[in-house]
């Protein structure tokens, strides 16, 4: 019996449903659908190409560029016949592309347009096992004059070339790969974001996939009928599952975003089902809906308030699955006419019937704050370890402020030293051609997850720490950062905090204005100039949040000195990984100079 696998499932919709929507482009200014049958169709020829370039079954090929058509397609191709695909984060250096690439062993690459390019071509002669590079639609290189390679290099292949390719090859022959799959074989690669030492290669098994989609599509719900906008990064195990996998198996639409920059007006657009975002996204959609809320005044300030009251109550009984009471229940159906289906549509989430975040942790207080426009967000917590989710808040068993119960056929436990341990079968394979380190991460099937939490009495799980960032002081105090960092953003001001203190006498915090929030205070100040950083009157504010933490902190804890920083934490410095998780090592060498003037006095 063939193997159930991400590829056998999308030529199963294929037969099923062959002209209901697989995904949409916009071209031209209008989104361009392609059926379910052309989508199978091209993956069937992408494979073929793949073959008649010669990959032998547990071949890699890379994928460099945003969310397209083509990523998708040469994805799912590459695993249909037995290959591992490994996509590359966009932001990547040149110096980071090779790692992937070199590991990886990749024979082809696929990149977006010249810029990505550019990448693989500085470092193609330190790629031994390099034999081709695939073009996207619309990247054909045209070469410039004066540039010694030659631009009609016969190893780089537009995308209509590669498939041309598989014309040749037959049908037969990619159903012998796709019957020689096996649950448990190699298929797919997931590149680490490297937040501590270069990306590892993440082996998730065809059986991996498609009971982690199975899961997600049951958690959240998802159905035929759902529609996805797809913007995230690709490389993510998160995004993959959206774009991918789920589609896949239930047959949902996917819109793919146009870019990162055009993710506000294209969620507008294509109002999408459900609605998977990571913290930084949240917070920003947040930052939009409140400066525009913030305009309200006399009676239409009194009706939001009282709005937002009611729905915060609303939500939180949701969460518990309890039923509203009589006066609640007609207040909120009011409400949702007046205020909450105006707020959801303004955005792009008015028809959406689930709202998630995760890949880093969310503060509840903008938890709190959607919830109290009846948008409530289920958090998750899972890695690339675990193809996705560990534990899911689902409407009807949430808390705000934790992760979720564990997802269903999982076994979650936390270790005497507060680590969490999971087993199930969506724990990946190991870290490709790094047997030291999945010894490390897989000890008698348990995956250490490196990440520190605690059940409470209900059941959810709550993270307090990573087990790599405890900060170590000169007294010999183990502090976890993150609950510190977390409790000063909750300050309007602070955008950003990173907690400095390890092995040193007290504990400091770089932080990140919230600009949103600096214009508001000049506004209020009225000083008719916009405060900068280093306002006496920034300080002071920030000074005073900073007071405030302090008083719920143990002593150890405090922050005894901060300093704001000029500039945020940006991906291109180092200092975020592609998901926007803080690179810790690179922030405190960046600031090195502000980290020691703390500590000098």
């Amino acid at each position: 019996m063939p193997c159930d696998s991400i590829p056998r499932r999308l030529l199963g919709q294929a037969k099923a449903r062959p002209e209901a929507p697989a995904h949409y482009v916009k071209e031209g200014g209008f989104w361009r659908m392609t059926s379910f049958r052309e989508y199978a169709g091209e993956v069937r020829r992408a494979g073929k190409a793949l073959l008649a370039l010669g990959l032998e079954p547990g071949a890699t090929v890379s994928l460099l560029g945003f969310n397209r058509p083509e990523w998708v397609v040469l994805h799912v191709a590459c695993m249909a016949i037995g290959g591992a695909p490994a996509g590359i984060y966009t932001t990547c250096s040149p110096e980071e592309v090779r790692h992937v690439v070199r590991h990886a062993g990749s024979q082809v690459v696929l990149v977006e347009d010249r810029a990505q390019l550019e990448k693989v071509l500085s470092q193609w002669d330190r790629l031994p096992r390099l034999s081709w590079v695939v073009l996207m639609r619309g990247a054909e290189f045209a070469g410039d004059p004066r540039d010694p390679r030659d631009p009609r290099d016969p190893r780089i292949l537009a995308w209509d070339e590669l498939l041309a390719r598989g014309d040749r090859v037959s049908d037969e022959l990619l159903e012998q790969r796709l019957d020689a799959l096996e649950p448990n074989g190699l298929a797919t690669l997931l590149y680490t974001s490297g937040t501590v030492g270069p990306p590892k290669g993440v082996m998730l098994s065809h059986e991996n996939l498609t009971r982690s989609a199975d899961i997600g599509a049951r958690l959240i719900p998802c159905s035929s009928r759902d529609i996805a906008l797809s913007y995230l990064p690709l490389s993510h195990v998160a995004e993959q599952m959206f774009t991918i996998h789920i589609p896949a198996s239930v047959g949902a639409a996917v819109y793919f975003a146009e870019s990162m920059a055009a993710l506000a007006d294209n969620l507008k657009e294509v109002r999408p089902t459900a609605f998977f975002g990571v913290p930084r996204v949240w917070e920003k959609l947040r930052a939009g809906i409140d400066a525009k809320l913030s305009g309200a005044k006399g009676l239409q300030k009194i009706m939001l308030d009282q709005a937002r009251r009611v729905g915060l109550q609303h939500s939180e009984l949701r969460a518990r699955g309890e039923p509203p009471g009589p006066l609640l229940a007609l207040q909120h159906r009011a409400f949702d006419t007046l205020v909450y289906a105006k707020v959801k549509a303004a955005v792009g989430l008015g028809r959406a019937h689930a709202f998630s975040s995760g890949a880093a942790p969310i503060a509840k207080e903008v938890l709190e704050f959607f919830a109290s426009l009846d948008i409530l967000i289920t958090e998750v917590y899972g890695q690339s370890e675990v193809t996705g989710a560990t534990s899911y808040n689902v409407p009807g068993r949430t808390k705000l402020g934790s992760v979720g119960p564990s997802v269903p056929g999982m076994d979650v436990k936390i270790a005497d030293d507060g680590e969490i341990l999971v087993k199930g079968p969506t724990v990946f394979l190991g870290y490709y051609e790094d047997p030291e380190a999945t010894a490390q991460a897989l000890v008698d099937g348990w995956l250490h997850s490196g990440d520190l939490g605690r059940f409470d009495e209900e059941g959810f799980l709550h993270l307090t720490g990573r087990k790599k960032e405890i900060l170590i002081t000169a007294g010999g105090k183990n502090i976890s950062p993150k609950n510190i960092e977390e409790a000063l953003k909750r300050h309007d001001l602070i955008a950003e905090a990173v907690v400095v203190g390890d092995g040193r006498k007290f504990l400091t915090a770089l932080l990140v204005l919230a600009p949103d929030a600096v214009k508001r205070l000049s506004a209020e100040r009225g000083l008719g100039r916009e405060l900068s950083h280093a306002s006496p009157e920034i300080r002071e504010a920030v000074q005073r949040a900073v007071d405030e933490v302090n008083g719920e902190l143990a002593q150890v804890e405090t922050i005894k000195k901060f300093s704001i920083l000029p500039r945020g934490f940006t991906i291109e410095d180092g200092e975020l990984t592609p998901t926007l998780k803080i690179k810790r090592r690179n922030v405190s060498q960046n600031f090195a100079r502000e980290i020691e003037a703390m500590y000098a006095e």
